[in-house]
């Protein structure tokens, strides 16, 4: 501001083309003459001054006092004249100076640690007790919870706007008609019979709603200096008030950072808790993939180490045996017979991925996630006391949408206010009528990829008729033109879905911010949840399953078209390559996309505003904030999701890709330093929201932890060749080993019965073939020299070892499951959700602040004009609290509970006790009776005889009062 004394807490910025529109220029006056009603300041920057000519600024600026009044609104926790003991929380703490990972902590030179105090709930009435430097009131509220409170005062500041229904009558009136409350009287417009003010003008509210109408073009609070100081040399100490920015630059965005923990209080105290908490859990679970990935590569090295002893695929590779087999087309008419020593190197892969240590590293990463979940609340819990979140969930405020549109009011059971109430049977109408449009937008996604799948077949099909130069490239062809077609139609219904996700959310209208944005995550992934694993699922579960041998109709889709089949060694290839893909390539592209397109955007507006510079105009702090890029309406949407779906590929389909958790690893060292830039660096800065959980992601990932174990037994049970390998090594191999595992596994059929004959049989190649193979337990055709009985009744139907195989799988299904499942619930059920040390530091905080608030407010009671009162009016004060405390004891007891104000009652009897008017005013039976009473049940019970009682009370109160 011009007054060096005052900070800037927000910017507005509006261009010229908003200020030439009578109707947005008179709402945005309406609004600002709102905003300085709400106790706000505001200063203004002329168009002339910014680097474009174009845009205004507005400037806003709280107050001491509109600062003690909102962080009372929204319950800021602030800090008190007692520190919390460091000492004994050490003591607490096992091994701490033993910590193997000490060398990787944050720099104290770079990062200082802060004093420690304990907080409380804020409140103006007990200004006393909080640690104010009163010599510079306005330091006791860090930046960003200055624009904390700024942006609820945005967010719940009404203004006048045109009714929807007449918005082409407003442009037809005088330009000079204004759209406020307090003139709008005056006009002559409205002067005797003639339009109704509210046929014209409706109340709206907030900020975003100004945004969204293009009445301004950006709010935001302002970042801290630079976050690189030219002349800075890396490594020394960062002096100096308003520096925060450049130290989390230094400690945490910088690329050299990334082995290095995180500055989570100083991350805290800059972007927030809600940001905070997202870079604790990213770090957490970066961390706890570092087991993962052990394991998950010492699987990989068990099977590249046995790859050349696998009997299985030694014999596919061996040209005189079973891999001398003839098989069947793979396609129609343009396909041949192959020979399946072919498939060598398929099979050798196939091998890495599909062993015994894949399945035992299945059910450890079933463990793993449990473990993770747990240890994760425990540490959320441990953050939660660290920041003063515990009680977050009973100081959290209502949406202003919530209070405007919700007309049906209750009292509340513990404040006793009269607030807004949503019946249960509005909730539930309204979250069924949004959650099955929600199902329906999935479904649409469903066909869509199944559209993609027979688009693909079809068009193999119809590419593999054409003449050979057309049909040599069906498949690629086919892959193109289907990613093309898939992005496209994902993309569409992305942008439809978003848009719809967030007028549904509207509609059934949430209590508090968090009940809003929990509810339009849900409905937002459970569209990413089939957009990301759809195409992997049906590669999975459904791929070379739905179809029968080659020479049924079956085997082709409306019977004319082939479908798609796996090689003999099974699918689990073709699911490491998707996974592969998705994981690896799409995470690189995203990263890129995250850094790449911003910076290159940013350097194209700060050139041009520098450019500027040059001509004359000062480049200010606002207009460098303003040229960065805004941020989304919900800023850790798309962090959380890209983690939870990497979260989903790295433990559904960990027995098809056991090297998930490294690949994982080494993105989320790389992501964590990109959020944090991205964050400092290319970002407006967020408002300092508060969160003490990461919200519905926990069940989200609770959830995917069930589908896991499920998706994993029948990945290893029908995907893999574990259980028919099993199975025939313990019921058909004459030796007990996998000899002739392969030979077993692959069924003939005569070629004049296939269906779709190649046009090129290569008969110098093959000869004259009569007879191909193909996977599957099928009975050979009648009279084939592989038959036991040659007048078997059908030919080509399952065999008995198919349904042994098929008995085996679902056995395994549910021993693998009810194991797993075992196995978690042990683990929940030994792990604590609080840990031992948290617990005991609650205790102790609460014994400490308990005692210091009841000294503050009855010891340090001050009259109205801030001097200390006598001890008539301290007398005076503590029966009128006592008087007001009765009433409420009377109201809870016909809800039938007490419990809850019964300290408070009963510490200020003790007060006046020692106070000696009210002693007087007293019975000697009274004093006798809280003397005696010395537990706490006859103590409760004296309590609410003595309340009985009012007479004395009623007359103390005439004497001094």
């Amino acid at each position: 501001m011009k007054d060096e004394d005052k900070r800037v807490d927000y910017v507005l910025a509006y261009t010229t083309e908003s200020d030439k529109d009578p109707v947005k220029r008179e709402m945005r006056e309406s609004f600002e003459e709102s905003l300085m009603a709400e106790g706000l300041e505001s200063e203004h920057e002329d168009k002339a001054d910014s680097q474009d000519g174009q845009t205004y600024f507005l400037k806003l600026h709280a107050p001491w006092n509109t600062l003690i009044s909102g962080a009372q609104l929204l319950n800021l926790r602030k800090r008190i004249k007692l520190r919390r003991n460091v000492e004994s929380e050490k003591k607490l703490r096992c091994c701490d100076c033993f910590h193997p990972l000490k060398g990787f902590q944050v720099d104290p030179d770079i990062v200082p640690v802060g004093d420690d105090f304990f907080t409380v709930t804020f409140n103006k009435n007990k200004i006393d007790i909080f640690n104010i430097n009163w010599n510079n009131p306005e330091s006791f509220f860090t930046n960003a919870e200055r624009s904390l409170i700024v942006k609820v005062i945005l967010d719940r500041t009404r203004f006048t706007s045109p009714a929807p229904e007449n918005r082409l009558i407003l442009p037809m009136m005088p330009v000079a008609l204004p759209l406020n409350f307090k003139s709008i009287k005056a006009s002559p417009l409205f002067q005797g019979p003639g339009l109704d003010l509210f046929d014209v003008l409706e109340i709206s509210f907030g900020i975003q709603k100004l945004l969204s109408l293009g009445v301004y073009t950006a709010a935001f609070p302002l970042h801290e200096s630079q976050y690189c100081e030219e002349g800075y040399i890396q490594g020394t100490p960062i002096v100096g008030e308003d520096k925060d920015r450049q130290r989390l630059y230094e400690a945490w965005a910088r690329p050299g950072r990334w082995c290095h923990y995180q500055p989570l209080h100083l991350i805290r105290k800059y972007f927030g808790e809600k940001i905070a908490i997202y870079f604790a859990w990213l770090g957490f679970y970066t961390f706890m993939l570092i087991p993962a990935s052990f394991v998950g590569v010492v699987a990989f090295i068990y099977g590249l180490s046995n790859i050349y002893r696998d009997i299985p695929s030694n014999d596919i590779c061996n040209s005189t045996g079973v891999g001398d087999s003839i098989m069947c087309p793979k396609c129609d008419r343009m396909c041949s017979y192959w020979r399946l020593s072919q498939g060598c190197t398929y099979a050798r892969l196939t091998f890495l991925f599909d062993n015994k240590a894949t399945v035992l590293f299945a059910f450890i990463m079933a463990i793993w996630t449990t473990v993770f979940l747990e240890f994760w609340k425990r540490r959320q819990q441990e953050l939660q006391y660290e920041w003063d979140l515990i009680d977050f969930d009973l100081e959290e405020r209502l949406r202003p949408e919530f209070e405007l549109k919700v007309k049906q009011k209750r009292q509340n059971p513990i404040t006793l206010e009269m607030e807004p109430y949503q019946s249960w049977s509005t909730r539930l109408t309204r979250t069924l009528s949004a959650y099955s449009v929600v199902l329906m937008m999935i479904t649409l996604v469903i066909m869509a990829i199944l559209g993609v799948i027979v688009y693909r077949i079809i068009i193999v099909g119809l590419l593999h008729s054409m003449p050979y130069e057309v049909g040599k490239h069906a498949k690629i062809i086919t892959s193109l033109t289907a990613a093309i077609i898939n992005l496209t139609v994902i993309m569409a219904l992305n942008v439809v879905y978003a848009r719809l996700a967030k007028y549904l959310t509207e509609i059934e209208t949430p209590r508090t911010y968090s009940e809003y944005e929990d509810s339009l995550t849900l409905k937002m992934f459970l569209f990413q949840f089939v957009n990301f694993y759809g195409s992997t699922f049906y590669i999975a579960f459904f791929k070379g399953n739905l179809i029968s041998h080659p020479g049924s109709n079956r085997y082709y889709l409306f019977g004319r078209f082939k479908q798609d089949d796996c090689d003999p060694a099974g699918c689990i290839v073709d699911l490491f390559v998707h996974l592969s893909m998705v994981m690896v390539g799409k995470q690189f592209v995203n990263n890129m996309k995250e850094i790449l397109v911003p910076m290159f955007s940013i350097q194209r507006r700060q050139s041009k505003s520098l450019q500027k510079e040059l001509d004359g105009n000062e480049y200010m702090r606002w207009e460098h904030d303003h040229d960065l890029e805004d941020l989304p309406e919900l800023p850790l949407f798309d962090d959380y999701l890209e983690m939870v779906v990497q979260f989903g590929f790295v433990t559904i389909f960990v027995s098809a890709f056991p090297l998930a958790p490294l690949f994982a690893l080494l993105n989320n060292i790389i992501e964590v330093r990109l959020d944090a830039y991205k964050f400092v660096a290319m970002w407006k800065r967020p408002p300092a929201y508060k969160a003490h959980n990461i919200g519905i992601w926990y069940e989200i990932l609770q959830g995917l932890s069930f589908i896991a174990v499920l998706s994993n037994a029948f990945i290893i049970a029908y995907t893999s060749q574990f259980i028919p390998k099993i199975t025939y090594q313990l019921l058909h191999s004459k030796t007990g080993t996998l000899e002739g595992y392969f030979d077993n596994s692959l069924s003939y059929i005569l070629t004049k019965d296939l269906i779709a004959k190649p046009l090129n049989n290569h008969t110098e190649t093959f000869g004259e073939v009569t007879e191909c193979r193909y996977s599957g337990y099928r009975h050979p055709p009648k009279g084939h020299w592989s038959s036991n009985i040659s007048n078997h009744a059908k030919p080509y139907t399952y065999t008995s070892q198919y349904w042994h195989i098929f008995a085996a799988r679902l056995v395994f299904v549910i021993i693998f499951e009810h194991v797993c499942f075992l196995s978690t619930w042990l683990v929940v059920y030994i792990i604590p959700d609080v840990s031992g040390r948290v617990r005991r530091m609650r205790v102790y905080d609460k014994q400490l602040i308990h005692k210091l608030n009841f000294d503050a407010t009855f010891a340090d009671t001050r009259s109205d004009n801030g001097e200390p009162q006598n001890e008539e009016q301290r007398t005076c004060s503590l029966l009128e609290q006592l008087q007001e405390m009765q009433e409420n004891v009377a109201k809870s007891r016909e809800r039938g509970s007490t419990s809850s104000i019964e300290s408070s009652h009963f510490s200020l009897l003790a007060q006046l006790g020692n106070t000696p008017h009210a002693g007087a005013s007293r019975s000697q039976d009274e004093e006798s009776k809280m003397s005696s009473n010395t537990s706490r049940s006859k103590k409760s019970f004296s309590l609410f005889r003595q309340l009985r009682h009012t007479r004395s009370l009623r007359q103390s109160e005439d004497k001094y009062c």
